[in-house]
């Protein structure tokens, strides 16, 4: 699985369907708009809330990141956090075993 890919420990259910993982992508400048990046660094609820639904697939409401357990939300919000950094900031990958 994907490092950007987080598995829901409580899926989200939207009517019929269940979701159970979220992708999460990094944003461009505008999807940060109105939000402040020391926020979103901080792992902010409120940011975490309004970004959320801006870069995950499928794409969230923003009713449904609300709903998050605190412990996907937290996962989500450190993923989002990490796209911040600078390339040579991020911590390394493990590399799979050979």
């Amino acid at each position: 699985m994907n490092e950007n890919t987080i598995l829901l420990d409580a899926p989200i259910q939207r009517g019929e369907t269940k979701i159970e993982t979220i992708q999460l992508r990094r944003p461009g400048a505008g999807e940060l708009r109105g939000l402040k990046l020391a926020d979103v660094l901080q792992l902010d609820v409120d940011a975490a809330i309004k970004l959320l639904p801006r870069l995950s697939m499928p794409a969230l409401t923003e009713e449904e990141a609300k709903r998050l357990d605190p412990a996907d939300l937290l996962q989500c919000a450190t993923v989002v956090a990490g796209f911040l950094l600078k390339k040579s900031e991020q911590p390394a990958s493990p590399s799979p075993a050979a």
